[in-house]
């Protein structure tokens, strides 16, 4: 199926990133929120973003062009009924997604595919909502969308060779790089990820080190670009928690536990650079 509209549900950071690079790339896009005020933040959030690479030459003209022509903004779920393609980014919650899909499939044509952004929720699950198990997928974009190069895309045990070779194809043509990955919890980029940032916190919390020393450590002995503690930050605490308890719930391990200091930092709304305030303190 040639895909040419796209319906992104969610104008939070990953959905207008993700409505960003598709439009820069020539297809048209529905960006869907039911809160009138973040479809707005997002269209502004967009616009810089747009105007930035474009500066730092990493947009064409007929990029930036197309990228503040080609979205269009709806606050109705039904915006997505011409969509080829609709790709979910909304909260992490499985409550929450499995009812986005259950509308999507009502809404949609039977031959559109179906993509979750979810960085931890099983695709296999969402499917299951759905008449059309073949065509549910994950496609975990990373922050931020429109500089980051990887796409995981994620196999539910029913998902096609044909829906998996559809999204491999889109994402290339997207400019980024897709990797297969099945659906167990976590996929590959978080199960790695997380447990790492967890013991970072672990550390943090039994007074190994401070703040400053673990992402010190980790950026110059490791050659990792930023540290954990940063990074937590930056993708946002609460969802370092919510993987880490889909970690432990999927995987019956301990080793998974989430450290009781993130918990807390949760609990009190200290939830990185979205919030002003993680390890770190942001205007």
């Amino acid at each position: 199926m040639d895909i040419e509209q796209i319906a992104v549900i969610g104008a939070g950071t990953m959905g207008n990133g993700i409505a960003q690079v598709c439009a820069a790339y020539g297809y048209r896009v529905t960006l869907i929120d039911i809160v009138p005020k973040q479809l707005e933040r997002a269209s502004a959030s967009i616009q810089r973003s747009v105007e930035k690479l474009h500066s730092k030459g990493r947009l064409t003209d007929e990029q930036r062009e197309a990228a503040a022509t080609n979205i269009s903004t709806s606050t109705e779920i039904t915006a997505a009924a011409d969509a080829d393609l609709a790709i979910e980014a909304v909260l992490e919650s499985l409550t929450i997604k499995e009812k986005v899909f259950a509308e999507l499939d009502q809404i949609t044509r039977p031959d559109v595919i179906l993509a979750s952004n979810t960085s931890s929720i099983s695709i296999t699950e969402l499917g299951a909502v759905t008449r059309r198990p073949q065509q549910v997928i994950g496609m975990h974009f990373m922050n931020p969308v429109p500089l980051m190069q990887l796409v995981e895309v994620i196999r539910g045990l029913e998902t096609s060779d044909e829906t998996t070779a559809t999204v491999v194809a889109l994402t290339e043509k997207l400019g980024k790089t897709p990797v297969e990955a099945q659906d167990y919890p976590g996929f590959i980029s978080n199960r790695i990820l997380c447990p790492m940032i967890n013991e970072a916190v672990y550390a943090l919390m039994e007074g190994v080190g401070t703040v400053e020393a673990i992402d010190t450590v980790i950026k110059l002995g490791m050659n990792h670009p930023m540290g954990p503690l940063t990074l937590a930050d930056l993708i946002g605490l609460d969802i370092v928690l919510n993987v880490m308890n889909v970690l432990q719930e999927g995987l019956g391990d301990d080793k998974y536990r989430p450290c009781p200091l993130l918990k807390r930092m949760v609990a009190a709304g200290h939830l990185g650079r979205k919030s002003g305030r993680g390890f770190y303190t942001y205007d």
